[in-house]
Order: C-alpha cells, then sequence, then structure tokens
C-alpha cells in the first residue's frame, strides 16, 4: 500500500461562524495543498469535513497517518463511538440522536477504505506542517471574511476590531508581531511586509531584508526572519 501523510489546520470566528480549513498532503516527495471555507458552520463539522474530503482524494487504497490537533475527530473514531452509532442507527442514546451524524456517517465510509492511523498534536507547538496550515488558513479566512462582511456594507474600522477581537484572546494579546495579517499592536490593522529602500549598516552587523508595517498607522515592526548578518 502507499503511504501518505495528511495534515491540517483551521482558522475561524465565533462558532458557528466562517471556517476555513487548508490541509497538506505528503507522498514520497510530492506535496499538495488544498483549502476550502465555508461561510457558515461548526467547528466540530469542519474538524470532520476537512478529513473526509482528504480521504476522498485518495485514488486507492493507501495507509494513511493524518495528523491532526483535533481530539474531537481522533477521540470519536479511535475509541470506536461512531462506529457504536452507526450499529445503533446513529442513535448516542436511547432518545438522542449523535449529532452530526451525517458526516460521522461520510467519514467512516472513506476510513474503512484505507488503513488510517489518526495522530493528534499539539497546535501552535512548533510542529512544521501544523503551523504551515495556520499560518495559511488564518490568511485565507481574514481575507474571504473581509469580503463577505463588505459585501453587507459594514464599517471598515468596526469591521477589523470585529475580526481580530474574535481572533485574540487575552494571552494571545501579548504574542510579539512577528508575521504578515498578524493585528498592530496600536490599531489593529494588519501588518504587511515593506522592503527597505536602503540598507542601513551604519556600525552594525546586521540589516533588515524587510520589516514588517501597519498600512494605518503605520507602525513598523523588525522581526527576526528578515535579520541579515553581515
Amino acid at each position: 500500500m502507499k503511504k501518505v501523510e495528511i495534515y491540517s489546520d483551521w482558522w475561524a470566528r465565533p462558532n458557528p461562524g466562517p471556517w476555513w480549513y487548508w490541509v497538506i498532503l505528503k507522498f514520497w516527495n510530492k506535496q499538495k495543498e488544498i483549502s476550502w471555507f465555508e461561510e457558515n458552520t461548526t467547528n466540530n463539522r469542519m474538524e470532520l469535513t476537512w478529513a473526509i474530503k482528504w480521504l476522498e482524494q485518495l485514488k486507492e487504497s493507501c495507509e494513511v497517518d493524518l495528523y491532526t490537533d483535533s481530539s474531537y475527530v481522533v477521540n470519536w473514531i479511535e475509541k470506536w463511538w461512531a462506529k457504536k452509532w452507526k450499529s445503533n442507527n446513529w442513535m448516542r442514546t436511547k432518545k438522542d440522536k449523535a449529532i452530526n451524524y451525517d458526516l460521522w456517517d461520510q467519514l467512516l465510509k472513506e476510513v474503512w477504505k484505507h488503513k488510517v492511523n489518526f495522530h493528534w498534536v499539539k497546535g501552535h507547538a512548533g510542529h512544521k506542517e501544523n503551523e504551515r496550515c495556520d499560518e495559511l488558513a488564518t490568511k485565507e479566512i481574514l481575507e474571504n471574511t473581509w469580503k463577505i462582511e463588505e459585501e453587507k456594507k459594514i464599517n471598515k474600522q468596526d469591521l477589523l476590531k470585529k475580526l481580530l477581537n474574535t481572533w485574540l484572546d487575552s494571552s494571545q494579546k501579548k504574542i510579539k508581531v512577528t508575521k504578515e495579517l498578524q493585528p498592530c499592536k496600536k490599531c489593529w490593522t494588519p501588518v504587511v511586509k515593506a522592503i527597505p529602500k536602503k540598507k542601513n549598516t551604519k556600525n552594525k552587523s546586521y540589516y533588515y531584508k524587510y520589516y514588517l508595517t501597519c498600512p494605518n498607522c503605520k507602525t513598523n515592526y523588525f522581526v527576526d526572519d528578515g535579520k541579515v548578518m553581515i
């Protein structure tokens, strides 16, 4: 059987709300990325949807290592709770139907076509592929949610605060600005990359090939990734 690795992460506004998923598939030395957006859904439904969509991409039976920070998916599959529900006609109890049983049914059908090993990884803990998915999903959800809300003619400044305040909790507000589209510490506007007009190397052993800047209040952030030692 061919061996495949699948990684994912997502970004969303309050639950329920718009969600954007980004997934990476690796096979030998090849890599493929796909993503999709749903304007109004829940976190649990999207955590199931991404796994279904990626397994559907496989054209033959494969040995799959699936990495996710969704304990919801991993636990319900690994502990066979979903299989038990299916055997009971998707009844979680004698009176209650299992939530999202339509997606659980689809996922089980895809899982049984392959040999799937589910791996839980801690989110935002330096896992290369997980961080890559998170970065791309964050960028897409911000841009696309902006378009959706802009069509509704919501004030742009109110929209910025709305988007970014839902992204940042009290602990995240202390995170340093190190990447594009993170919020400016002063006005909440997403920062962008900027290239210096000339290298400033006077009395220095380094220069910056790029820095981050706020297009609104013009605050600049000099980041380690842009630093070049001479």
